[in-house]
């Protein structure tokens, strides 16, 4: 299974921040906050950070407003849409996935900006330094990634499993995606080059589509690993990786501190804390495939 440091380093909690002194000296008792996401809308994650502010005081309708403003997946909306939560006079700007925070840090430099989660902070540029271990697929030697093309963090991502797979003498077989009508054909290349387990790069459009990835992975009989578990709730083989429910809740408490008077740029950037490990035992058996005991004792949970 992949290790718990290979996620640790793609998934981060932090604040960016710029000048904060005239920001800091304010002390609005209706708080307003901006929330800029890539999605087409709301999930189990925005409902969860909601619920956290809610349980540290700030009420929608009370004392708290919350502009929201999704993209659906559409990147080049971005700019427009953060360009209308500063124009809004937000004092803080929530966000998620590398384009978004980018988006986001371009459009102000006064703005505090938490980063609910984000693949590789360090390599975006996005933060000056976070530590960034490897990870693995035993027994694998030929592993199929599959990634979204076009995304900035994906190059990055490539990078970082390449030169792990190097020390562990993993020939990785990439296929880039950016649309739902292209899973197909990867697939089939993962099958013609020989694929012996998967790899797949969570984003909007992989989320979206994941009872078709899940659908393909079974067709072709590979083994997949994937890091949230909606995919396994979808019928996918295994999930290990950060909860992103709780990385949300953990967003919320980086606002509370800065509606607190805490300085952004003094709040230390967070690596998950929590993980998940989930088993679809039902999937394992179709694929022909036995779980040791040792193993499933350490999931939190099995799926029958």
């Amino acid at each position: 299974m992949m290790d718990r440091r290979a996620f640790a380093a793609s998934i981060a909690l932090g604040v960016l921040a710029e000048p904060f002194a005239a920001w800091a000296q304010r002390d609005s008792k209706v708080h307003r906050v901006g929330y800029l996401n890539l999605r087409p809308g709301p999930n189990a994650q925005d409902e969860a950070f909601v619920q956290a502010l809610r349980e540290l005081g700030y009420v929608e309708g009370r004392n708290l407003i919350i502009d929201y403003r999704w993209a659906a997946e559409k990147e080049e909306q971005l700019p427009a849409l953060a360009a209308e939560l500063v124009a809004l006079n937000v004092e803080v700007i929530v966000t998620s996935a590398t384009p978004a925070v980018n988006t986001a840090k371009r459009a102000t430099s006064t703005i505090p900006i938490v980063m609910a989660a984000v693949a590789d902070p360090v390599g975006s540029g996005l933060v000056a330094s976070l530590g960034h271990p490897g990870g693995n697929v035993p027994r694998a030697k030929r592993i199929a990634v599959l990634a979204l093309g076009g995304l900035s963090a994906t190059p990055l991502l490539l990078a970082a499993m390449r030169a792990a797979g190097q020390t562990m003498d993993l020939e990785l077989i990439t296929q880039l995606v950016t649309k739902p009508e292209e899973l197909p054909s990867a697939f089939t290349e993962f099958q013609k080059a020989g694929a012996h387990a998967l790899i797949v790069q969570v984003s909007p459009l992989t989320l979206d589509q994941r009872d078709t990835i899940v659908e393909q992975a079974a067709q072709h009989r590979l083994p997949a690993m994937y890091d949230v578990r909606p995919f396994v709730d979808a019928g996918g083989l295994v999930a290990y990786g950060p909860d992103l429910v709780e990385m949300y809740r953990r967003a919320a408490v980086y606002v509370d501190r800065i509606f607190k008077g805490a300085k952004p740029g003094d709040l230390p950037i967070e690596q998950p804390t929590k993980f998940e490990f989930v088993i679809n035992i039902k999937t394992a058996k179709a694929l022909g495939l036995t779980i040791p005991p040792s193993v499933l004792l350490r999931a939190d949970e099995v799926i029958q």
